[in-house]
């Protein structure tokens, strides 16, 4: 049974799954931009939420853990999964 990890990012949706022995994979917008295959402590996977002007903006995701696996996933380097405690308190 695979972990879903799924965030709402500017109108996109980011999901990632992780699966035991199977690795992990990014989805943005239901189109697979990375993966990892196999058994891992720590993995980070990249990939790019599409714009008009071409540039787009770099989704960076990390998973670790050994009992639990925690992710984290960041926009051009602003934490957006899990939400931030400081922004949600407004500080």
């Amino acid at each position: 049974m695979p972990k879903v990890f799924k965030v709402p990012y500017k109108g996109h949706e980011v999901k990632v799954e992780n699966r035991w022995f199977a690795g992990e994979k990014l989805y943005i917008n239901g189109q697979l931009q990375d993966e990892n295959v196999g058994l891992a402590l720590r993995a980070t996977l990249r990939g790019k939420i599409p714009s008009e002007g071409g540039n787009g903006e770099e989704i960076k995701v990390v998973l670790g853990g050994i009992m639990k696996i925690k992710c984290r996933i960041f926009a051009d380097h602003v934490l957006i999964y899990p939400r931030s405690i400081l922004r949600l308190t407004g500080k």
